[in-house]
């Protein structure tokens, strides 16, 4: 039995990742008693839930629950209308999440502005073909999103020579990166973007934003690439813009059903490159030094990281 002093955690994660995390726990936070998720366990002293997607009945298993720590950057898989106001909700932005989802968009533009969808398509077919080369300075990508993930990675895109843009709710300031804010700052972004990246949260006002109606304020032969999650994107509307050439190529990380069925019409599409939700995930080392941060944080009323904001959604 742990003393009357230790803190309650409970691990709700892939078996896979469990011993990392419980080495990192046991090594730097004895204090903080890990517990793996149980569905038949006595749950009801549990102060903190690290988990992926908690059950609805959170807060019946768990009453003295006082934060709760997302596995991912995200929080649209969490049951907030279950999860009191009261409770901490904590998304995961942890420096290796940051990197690899960096990394991932760096080589999805390259991938589009080379033309890699199309020569794959074509090569599979036995058709050699070549396009002409674009020079990066002479390419418009634009990110949508400019929370830390987006904003790292229009850093990076900058970086490589790309005319690079963001667009975001409120106002950012991001060095060699054109900022646009606000619905009022949509059509700027959106004019002469060749290459669109989406890595916005997913929230009630960006759900479905790549539409038809995006796609045809882009210059015709834009690319999309969407690294958020698949509730952004009208599958269909991508699927007619690419049969009319509104739109050239896509590279998509997400989908709005995962696993999609082997016969989706985006899957095996010769103009789009699909990824299975992989553009980027925590390490369990460098997550379990973020929580156990956070806890600390938390129990002694300073200010924890990368809490959500109800009211906006993330």
């Amino acid at each position: 039995m742990p003393d009357a002093a230790s803190i309650p955690v409970v691990l709700k994660t892939d078996s896979a990742h469990g011993p990392a995390w419980h080495a990192i726990f046991a090594e730097e936070a004895p204090d903080l008693i890990l517990a793996d998720w149980d569905e038949t366990a006595d749950l009801s002293a549990t102060r903190y839930l690290v988990a992926w997607r908690p059950p609805a009945d959170i807060m019946r298993r768990m009453p003295r629950l006082e934060a709760v720590f997302s596995m991912g950057a995200g929080i649209d898989h969490l049951p907030l209308e279950h999860i009191p106001e009261d409770v901490v909700v904590v998304r995961m932005v942890a420096d290796d999440v940051t990197r690899s989802m960096a990394e991932y968009v760096t080589m999805g533009v390259l991938a589009l502005h080379r033309d890699l969808p199309a020569y794959l398509g074509e090569t599979r077919r036995g058709v050699w073909t070549t396009r002409s080369i674009r020079r990066a300075r002479d390419r418009v990508v634009g990110i949508l999103g400019l929370g830390v993930l987006g904003r790292a990675a229009a850093e990076q895109i900058a970086l490589l020579g790309f005319k690079t843009r963001g667009w975001s709710r409120t106002r950012k300031d991001i060095a060699n990166v054109r900022c646009h804010a606000g619905d009022d700052g949509l059509d700027a972004f959106l004019e002469g973007c060749e290459i669109v990246v989406c890595m916005l949260p997913l929230t009630p006002e960006t759900r479905g934003i790549l539409n038809g109606d995006l796609f045809a304020r882009l210059p015709r032969g834009a690319r999309i690439l969407n690294a958020g999650r698949g509730g952004h994107l009208v599958e269909a509307d991508l699927l007619a813009a690419l049969e009319s050439g509104r739109i050239d190529s896509a590279m998509l990380d997400v989908l709005n059903e995962e696993p999609p069925a082997p016969s989706h019409p985006l899957l095996g599409h010769p103009r789009v490159l699909v990824t299975p939700h992989t553009a980027s995930a925590s390490q369990p080392d460098d997550a379990a030094r973020q929580v156990i941060a956070a806890i600390r944080n938390h129990r002694s009323g300073r200010p924890i990281e990368h809490t959500i904001d109800r009211r906006r959604g993330f």
